[in-house]
């Protein structure tokens, strides 16, 4: 289980005071799908970002499984987020150098997973994306949504228990999102708990919950 307790984030922005998040407590069980909306601004990034072990919060805790995230040392943190944590952004994230099946390998050698089981298990997930015939395209020579599909591929070689996306289906075609969305509702019935920012109102809806975020506070 994922939890926030009386999370607040503050920034000072030109002598003024900032508060990204204001006392947000939120439990979110084990195989859980959320979709968390709001305008732009209201905290919805800084929320996913502070959930995923990435930004400390200025008060409160967030605790994975009653384990205070932020009390562990930044290398702990690092593990964990390597080991328990996927994140899906918007922006995809891919190394642009290299390949497809590289990107897709590079949470496999941080796991310190063999070479020939890396490319094993890289090919298989961007096979399942339906990109077996672009396996050594990089991000440039891929449109749009096959750069997606590759993060989701590179999003699913360790298993996470937790995926975090950020607006996952942002500048793709509705044909597309869809099959972002279905990703996402397959890792959710094998196990995963999904918490996903989105500004699309389809998308929210495939969700078990919707959340609305406005000016840091979560509200019904």
């Amino acid at each position: 289980m994922l939890r926030m307790e009386g999370v607040a984030k503050r920034y000072n922005h030109r002598g003024t005071t900032v508060r990204a998040l204001d006392n947000v407590t939120l439990n979110i069980p084990d195989r859980d799908f959320i979709s968390i909306v709001g305008p732009s601004g209201s905290g919805k990034s800084t929320l996913l970002l502070t959930l995923g072990g990435m930004l400390s919060p200025s008060e409160g805790q967030v605790l994975m499984n009653g384990e205070s995230i932020y009390d562990l040392s930044p290398d702990r943190r690092a593990r964990l987020r390597r080991q328990k944590i996927g994140f899906l952004f918007q922006t995809f994230n891919l190394v642009p150098y290299l390949s497809a099946l590289e990107n897709v390998q590079v949470p496999l050698f941080l796991a310190g997973a063999h070479a020939p089981t890396q490319v094993q298990r890289a090919t298989e997930l961007l096979t399942r994306v339906g990109l077996a015939d672009r396996l050594s395209h990089k991000p440039r020579e891929l449109s749009v949504g096959e750069q997606q599909r590759v993060a989701l591929a590179r999003l699913r070689a360790n298993d996470p228990n937790v995926v975090l996306a950020d607006e996952p289906t942002g500048n793709l075609d509705p044909d597309t999102s869809d099959q972002i969305i279905a990703f996402l509702e397959e890792l959710n019935q094998e196990g995963s708990t999904i918490v996903m920012v989105t500004h699309d109102p389809r998308a929210a809806e495939k969700a078990k919950r919707k959340l609305t975020l406005i000016g840091g506070q979560i509200r019904a």
